[in-house]
């Protein structure tokens, strides 16, 4: 599927109200699987590679969290959605607090989950502000006209062995990308959330720490929080079967046995 004239892997099954899920950074709507497929039979449900990721095309410039929500919507358009409940994880949790103040007029948002999600940056420490300015004056050095001369590609060595695996692992584009996304605070975002949101998060979660999700709980006005034992930033894989029952749970879904 094209979109914007960027090319796009995704999947679309099912019939009714959509649900639609966005992963993380680095991943890939593949690690939604099962889940896409279990509810399946009772939604319509959707995902996508965000741009740079899976299948799909990189952006065509380094994109912020605001041009990810603007892609989705596009998406969601092409697929003739306009009424959803959105879920995100770390990343995709970004995208959708991102989109609950953009989608009016373009999306009707019922309902959202948010998983480990990203979008509260945590205040610095001593140690992590000391860190941070021994960076930029490395960086300040090696830039100087005498020194990229010499050693043209130290500036690019000292970036990478001072970044994180993210931005390692990154081509040089979606190191824009990241670049961008890592330093926008998105808590101003919550208390402007007006649907019922569900928070999920692992209790060993050390990306997103579960005092982030506790920030998020307060914030939003209508919101609930389910800690998984024994968990980390992926819970909802750690946790399969409990993440499955408490999906079910927040979308009225009842099996039979």
């Amino acid at each position: 599927m094209r979109v914007n004239g960027l090319n796009i892997n995704y999947y679309d099954k099912g019939s009714g109200e959509a649900v639609v899920f966005l992963h993380g950074w680095g991943s890939e709507f593949s690690v939604f699987r099962e889940f896409l497929d279990g509810l399946s039979g009772y939604y319509r449900t959707c995902s996508l590679d965000l741009p740079g990721f899976g299948g799909s095309d990189e952006p065509p410039s380094g994109w912020s969290v605001g041009d990810y929500a603007d892609f989705v919507l596009d998406f969601l358009a092409a697929l003739g959605i306009c009424s959803a409940v959105l879920v995100g994880h770390s990343f995709g949790g970004r995208i959708v607090i991102k989109l609950t103040g953009m989608g009016e007029g373009r999306l009707d948002i019922k309902k959202i989950i948010l998983i480990d999600s990203a979008g509260i940056r945590a205040k610095r420490t001593a140690r992590q502000k000391m860190k941070s300015a021994v960076y930029s004056l490395g960086k300040r050095v090696l830039s100087m006209g005498v020194v990229q001369k010499k050693y043209p590609r130290c500036i690019d060595g000292w970036r990478l062995k001072n970044s994180s695996e993210d931005y390692r692992n990154a081509s040089s584009r979606m190191r824009e990308c990241l670049a961008k996304i890592v330093t926008e605070d998105l808590t101003h975002c919550l208390p402007s959330i007006s649907c019922p949101a569900l928070l999920v998060w692992g209790e060993n979660d050390t990306d997103t720490p579960v005092s982030d999700a506790g920030i998020m709980e307060r914030m939003i006005p209508d919101a609930g929080l389910v800690i998984m034992k024994d968990a980390g930033h992926y819970s909802f894989l750690d946790q399969r079967y409990t993440f499955g029952r408490v999906l079910d749970s927040f979308l009225n879904i009842t099996r039979l046995p």
